[in-house]
């Protein structure tokens, strides 16, 4: 199956990854917790220790509280949830409705942290199932398995792939797929620097603008690092980005005291035609810039990468580790992850689209467009109602949608007194049944493949009966909230109604009620 390799060193496991960035150390570590076994190679001598990505949304920073991950994170982070206009000398505009305004959430903001601080925290747990300093060489499947081959000649055999392995991915090139789109001629220099200024340093993402045009912004990080990205004509120098940071920031005085990193990057705007090898019957998966590529505008990267692993790693592991899946289910969930993430990818594209080209706006322009859009930058409004998937039936109730995130309500559990976040009470990797209100539940079944949340507006007594029903409390239910939802393992609402049955049915369709 594979070609001549140096040696016999071999390895097998469930899933087998290519990258080691952000996408793909999510995406092992949620296998792993899951009961699935896992190789990540990369190329890189180690994790990430400069540069990247800068902010995490608040749809990112959800997920991670699932996983039980976010803690670390905001310990070292920044919250930022404002952003400003600066120019000829004087603040032009203060916005954030776009974050205080997110309902049902409780991060309303992004979190500045550096990429390299999330690789670091994902491979420290993830231990030595990452392989840096391997370079992948070849990657075959058939009907059984899949084959990666590496260039020190070890071979790793596994159920599926995930080719997570960044713009220039060799995962996407050995499938075949396509990374069509655009390019606009925009080359941009970014850098993070120390500086020392007059400047009226906040926790803001400001946006400065010269002669009509918004080429410059600053980004607040952890450390007191300072991101800024600038949109330069003509040669792109370190020295010609920090001269036109200076300009744009007139009157006040700014002086670089280090420059800890410092890169350009022209825009690219390409999507991979496939998700899923053969056509989404096959065994490799993209995800990441493998799999996607815009502009850095709106800060989508990073998280679309993560939202990618919360997607695909549930699925996989479902389909490796549970016997009791319908006949034709483990497709079905499968095939589910190209029809929601391309889409979405496509959406976060547009926008990251919409936003770069308007930099050479005026800034009123910009916070236009970012507020047109924020459902995208702030992750929140990522939705997968209209992507014809197979595990989303078009239902509502109140404020629960069906191909909607799942709303982050306050929750007090009936054994506690403590009220909690339903992010902070849940886990990642089981579907979630909420019982809401006067809604009844019983002879619903599936025990083992769901957990029930009895929510209700009015104290009962929690049996402990069962260990897969949970009893809460909340104040917010009214008669008109009574619901059944179905709630998928990333927190995406599957089906949402009043009828038993319906919900057994949904459920059914994926699961054997033994």
């Amino acid at each position: 199956m594979s070609p001549a390799v140096k040696n016999s060193d071999a390895e097998t496991v469930d899933v087998a990854i290519v990258g080691g960035g952000p996408t793909g150390l999510a995406t092992g570590l949620l296998l792993q917790r899951l009961g699935v076994s896992v190789s990540i190679i990369d190329g890189k001598p180690a994790s990430l220790d400069l540069g990247r990505a800068d902010a995490l949304n608040a749809r990112t920073q959800q997920y991670l509280e699932l996983a039980n991950l976010l803690d670390d994170l905001t310990a070292v982070g920044l919250e930022c949830n404002t952003s400003s206009t600066f120019g000829a000398g004087a603040f032009k505009s203060r916005q954030n409705e776009w974050w205080v305004g997110l309902q049902h959430c409780l991060h309303k903001n992004f979190l500045m942290i550096g990429q390299p601080v999330v690789e670091k925290m994902l491979s420290d747990r993830l231990g030595p199932v990452v392989h840096y300093g391997e370079k992948v060489v070849a990657i075959t499947e058939d009907e059984a398995s899949a084959e990666v081959v590496t260039d020190l000649g070890r071979v790793v055999t596994a159920k599926y792939v995930l080719g997570a392995d960044g713009a220039r991915s060799f995962s996407r090139s050995a499938i075949g797929a396509t990374f069509t789109g655009t390019k606009p001629e925009m080359l941009w220099a970014v850098l993070d620097v120390f500086i020392e200024t007059d400047f009226p340093r906040c926790a803001e993402i400001i946006t400065f603008e010269l002669d009509g045009q918004s080429r410059v912004s600053w980004i607040p990080r952890e450390r007191g690092l300072c991101r800024f990205y600038v949109l330069l004509d003509g040669e792109v120098t370190l020295e010609r980005s920090q001269e036109s940071i200076k300009q744009h920031m007139v009157p006040h005085r700014v002086e670089f005291t280090k420059v800890e990193w410092y890169s350009t990057f022209d825009v690219k705007e390409r999507i991979a035609n496939t998700f899923i090898s053969k056509d989404g019957a096959g065994r490799v998966f993209l995800g990441g810039d493998a799999a996607h590529v815009h502009s850095v505008n709106g800060g989508q990267g990073l998280n679309t990468g993560i939202a990618d692993a919360f997607s695909v790693a549930w699925r996989l592991a479902m389909v490796l580790t549970n016997p009791r899946l319908q006949p034709g289910a483990a497709q079905k969930i499968l095939h589910s992850y190209d029809d929601e993430r391309r889409s979405t990818a496509q959406g976060v594209i547009d926008v990251a689209a919409a936003l770069v080209r308007d930099t050479v706006r005026e800034a009123k322009t910009y916070v236009g467009t970012i507020e047109r859009n924020a459902g995208y930058i702030t992750g929140m409004g990522v939705a997968y109602d209209e992507c014809q998937s197979p595990i989303v039936t078009e239902s509502s109730v109140g404020i629960w949608k069906a191909g909607y995130r799942c709303p982050d309500v306050v929750v007090t559990p009936i054994a506690g007194s403590e009220s909690r976040w339903l992010y902070q009470e849940a886990s990642y990797g089981k579907f979630v049944v909420l019982q809401i209100g006067e809604q009844q539940l019983s002879g619903l079944g599936f025990g083992q493949d769901v957990t029930i949340y009895k929510i209700t507006g009015t104290a009962a007594e929690d049996s402990h009966e069962d260990a897969n029903v949970k009893s809460f409390l909340a104040d917010w239910i009214t008669p008109e909230d009574s619901a059944i939802v179905v709630v998928r393992p990333d927190f995406y609402i599957g089906h949402v109604g009043r009828d038993v049955e319906a919900t057994r049915q949904y459920l059914g369709s994926l699961f054997k009620n033994e």
